[in-house]
């Protein structure tokens, strides 16, 4: 060719010369030229001669050894080569067809990319099988490998000649070691890949890879504990059943989100890199069952499980996970193609939403229901106080979620119906109380009112105000020591605060005055020894009146406990004291004097040390007859 295409222009004396002997007209420079290969086939031919033997020597058909050997584990080099090779076929064959479709070198040529590619195709199903340990999800997930959008052949022809990447070197780790493992295997399968996408055989490598992996996925799901369940299934459930397989779902979606499918979204976008079309409907393919069957769960449960006021705890944690995850689960499952999966997500959080939003109203009516009567012994704390601020302390847990939940639903008809500036700042348009602060706000509420209309139910007046001082200071401990701070403010806690105390000072005047006004005398009059008699008798019968009745009250805080009796103590002990110090030496020196000076200062500062320590049980009582778990 290069000396036909480069022989030397004839003389200009040949221009004389006549057409009958030019060499144009001459029959024998004619059939030259025909017997001259063309370009493509001289191409063809040197690319056969190249190509042929090193694909016919790894022909699975041919040799025991390229039946039961590796190529990229038996030689990584000639694995480059190989794949070179198939490469140059590739572009030969084009070439070549667009001058010469039935060329016997095209069939020829086509013959040998029949081979190769089910070498390929052998490599590939080997590498993705006997890599399974080192291709799953979670080391994916760690394995550090190159995020270079550049194309594989290059990437090839980058790397340094020491192809033999797995071998410890002194002082590696083991994890070292095997992330680099992975990395070989996911750039083997990229070349591979990109190879036969490249010479058109893009369907087989998917459905090799799809097969696979997708047995992967789908038996992980299955061990995580998650199986496909009907709704008529899950309705039929008990619900300690029920309460296990939430529980393993709740492992098995973050599992999921976090290692399986973000691991095989990972390698998927990694092997497929050169076709977006392919990699996502791969992916797709792949995960969809099993994200279906995973996400599908949480709709169920809210849909079909029984439902009881322990149970939106659960509902909680189902909404609250896929909350969490949900920024991942868009960053996984972001293609078109994988819409299903997402409306799936979506779907599961709106049921959720209603079915928990339908448990906080039952349990919103179960407390409008309440009309127990019966006065808790010693004005403590009532069995329903404990129960209704237990739950919803346990609610204010999830009051990011709840604070979702509510805003989407109708706003309630309480607004109104809460004190003007309930909360401590007054509501406007420009700073209004959010809706779940109100929702909380409004069952605290009907509770005070509730626990307001069972005082009434105490014959002793001093008592009703003791319940109340209890039972509102165990209210404003939970709430302080718990979310609900956030959800109420410091101003609502000062509030019921000071209301706390003036139920106590109340409590004080009415138990306690009469003992105090038993000490009354005008101290610039001078007093006989009787006079000062009957002021001792009249203490000794109030103050033992008193401390019989208020002897079997309690206090169960001891915060409240100490303020009360330091309180009650410094009303009356330095009053009788004084008293106690100048009648005394008068009194003692008189018969039967001790029935009329009972008892020393001392004495009624033990006793009243003594008070509010009655007997009455805080624990295991449930008014509501559940125990909520978490």
């Amino acid at each position: 060719m290069k000396e036909f295409c480069c022989s030397p222009r004839s003389s200009s004396t040949d221009h004389s010369t006549s057409p009958s002997t030019s060499q144009f007209s001459s029959p024998s420079r004619f059939s030259f030229l025909s017997s001259r290969p063309s370009f493509s086939d001289s191409v063809m031919n040197r690319t056969l001669e190249m190509v042929g033997p090193m694909i016919m020597k790894w022909n699975p058909n041919t040799t025991t050894f390229a039946k039961v050997t590796s190529l990229f584990y038996e030689n990584r080099r000639e694995a480059k080569d190989f794949i070179k090779c198939v490469y140059n076929l590739q572009k030969a064959m084009q070439f070549h067809s667009t001058e010469n479709s039935k060329s016997d070198k095209l069939v020829r040529a086509q013959s040998l990319m029949q081979i190769a590619v089910k070498r390929l195709q052998k490599e590939f199903y080997q590498i993705l099988s006997m890599n399974r340990a080192h291709l799953d999800p979670e080391s994916i997930t760690t394995v550090s490998y190159r995020t270079s959008t550049r194309s594989s052949m290059s990437e090839f022809e980058d790397e340094d000649d020491n192809d033999d990447r797995i071998v410890v070197v002194t002082g590696e780790s083991i994890s070292e070691v095997l992330e680099d493992v992975s990395n070989v295997a996911m750039n083997d399968l990229r070349l591979i890949a990109e190879c036969m996408i490249s010479s058109g055989y893009a369907k087989e490598c998917v459905k090799i890879y799809k097969v696979i992996r997708k047995s992967i996925i789908d038996e992980a799901i299955y061990r995580l504990g998650v199986e496909k369940l009907s709704s008529s299934q899950v309705h039929k459930m008990d619900w300690e059943v029920s309460d296990v397989k939430i529980k393993d779902w709740l492992h098995a979606v973050d599992v999921a989100v976090k290692i399986l499918f973000n691991g095989e979204r990972i390698l998927c976008d990694h092997v497929f890199a050169s076709n977006d079309s392919i990699r996502e409907t791969c992916f797709t393919e792949i995960s969809k069952d099993a994200a279906m069957i995973l996400f599908s769960f949480p709709e169920n449960v809210a849909k079909n499980s029984k439902k009881s006021l322990e149970k939106v705890f659960r509902l909680l944690d189902l909404y609250n996970s896929i909350a969490e995850h949900w920024p991942e689960i868009e960053a996984i499952f972001y293609s078109d193609d994988e819409f299903v999966i997402r409306s799936q997500v979506s779907t599961s959080l709106v049921k959720l939403g209603e079915s928990i939003r339908t448990a906080l109203t039952e349990f919103e009516t179960v407390l409008q229901k309440d009309s127990s009567k019966t006065p808790v012994a010693g004005g403590g704390i009532h069995n329903l106080t404990i129960d209704v601020m237990n739950y919803i302390t346990l609610l204010a847990d999830f009051r990011n979620v709840l604070s979702e939940i509510l805003a989407e639903a109708p706003p309630p008809p309480i607004k109104s119906s809460l004190p003007e500036s309930y909360f401590g700042v007054a509501d406007s348009e420009e700073s209004p109380v959010p809706a779940i602060s109100l929702r909380f706000a409004w069952l605290i509420l009907i509770l005070l009112c509730k626990l307001d209309s069972k005082a009434k139910h105490y014959k002793d007046v001093s008592l009703a105000y003791l319940f109340l001082a209890n039972n509102l200071q165990y209210v404003v401990v939970k709430v302080r020591s718990s979310n609900l701070k956030y959800l109420l403010g410091e101003n609502w806690i000062s509030k019921h605060e000071e209301r706390v105390k003036q139920f106590a000072s109340n409590y004080e005047r009415l138990g306690w005055n009469h003992v105090i006004e038993s000490l009354q005398h005008d101290p610039s009059a001078s007093m006989a020894p009787q006079q000062v008699k009957e002021i001792f008798k009249r203490f000794n019968s109030s103050f033992e009146q008193a401390h019989r009745k208020h002897s079997v009250c309690v206090v169960a805080d001891n915060k409240l406990r100490d303020d009360l009796k330091e309180s009650i103590a410094r009303k009356i002990v330095p009053v009788y004291r004084e008293f106690y110090n100048k009648y005394r030496p008068a009194i003692v020196r008189e018969r039967h004097s001790a029935h009329v000076i009972r008892f020393s200062p001392e004495d009624v500062g033990h006793q009243l040390s003594d008070l509010f320590f009655g007997p009455i049980e805080l624990e295991n009582c449930l008014f509501f007859e559940f125990s909520p778990s978490r």
